[in-house]
C-alpha cells in the first residue's frame, strides 16, 4: 500500500447499540442499519483518497456471523473478529491497539466509527501534521469527549446518508441549515 489512505474504523457493537438502544429504542430490523459501502464512498469523497475500512466484531463466542461477514467482504470491507475473555472489551481493546499502530504511520488518516469516549486520548494523539481525524456515528449519542478541535465529525444519517428509510431522531438545527418544507410535508 503507497500513498495518503484513510482507515475507517468501525466499532460495530457501539454503531449497532446505540441504533438500537437510542435511536429505535429496539434492535433494528436489517433494513434499518447503514449501508456500509456508501461509509466508505462518503470518506472518499469527502477526503478525496483511497478509504480501507475495518470492521471490527466480538467473536468471543466462537462463531462469527456468516451472512453479515460476506457481506462486508463484498463491500471491501475488512472483518476483525476478535475473541478474548468475557471481562475484556475486545473489540475496543483491537481498536485502541489500532489506533496505536496508526501513530506510527504519517501516511494515514483515521475515521473512528463509534460513540465511545474510550478512544478519545488515542484520537487526541493522532492530531497534529497534515493527519486527518474524523468521527462517525450520531451528533446527539456521540461522547462529548470525542468533541475535540482537529476531529472532524460525521453524522451516519444526515451527512453520509447510510440510511434508506429516515430515523426517528428529533436534533438540534442550526439555523443556516433549517429547510421549513421538511416540517411541512
Amino acid at each position: 500500500m503507497t500513498g495518503r489512505r484513510t482507515f475507517v474504523l468501525v466499532d460495530g457493537e457501539n454503531i449497532d447499540a446505540t441504533l438500537g438502544n437510542s435511536v429505535l429504542g429496539r434492535r433494528p430490523l436489517p433494513e434499518e442499519r447503514p449501508r456500509w459501502e456508501r461509509v466508505k464512498s462518503f470518506v472518499e469523497g469527502q477526503w478525496g483518497q483511497p478509504v480501507t475500512g475495518l470492521f471490527f466484531l466480538n467473536a468471543s463466542n466462537g462463531s462469527l456471523p456468516s451472512s453479515f461477514v460476506q457481506a462486508l467482504l463484498a463491500m471491501e470491507y475488512r472483518p476483525v473478529p476478535l475473541s478474548g475473555r468475557s471481562d475484556e472489551k475486545v473489540v475496543d481493546i483491537g481498536i485502541l491497539r489500532t489506533l496505536e499502530a496508526l501513530l506510527e504511520r504519517e501516511d494515514a488518516d483515521v475515521v473512528l466509527g463509534s460513540h465511545d469516549a474510550d478512544f478519545a486520548e488515542h484520537l487526541t494523539r493522532l492530531l497534529g501534521g497534515d493527519r486527518k481525524v474524523g468521527v462517525l456515528g450520531f451528533r446527539e449519542f456521540t461522547s462529548t469527549q470525542l468533541a475535540v478541535d482537529g476531529v472532524t465529525h460525521f453524522d451516519l444519517e444526515y451527512d453520509v446518508r447510510a440510511f434508506n428509510a429516515e430515523l426517528p431522531r428529533v436534533r438540534i438545527i442550526p439555523l443556516e441549515e433549517f429547510d421549513p418544507t421538511y416540517f411541512l410535508r
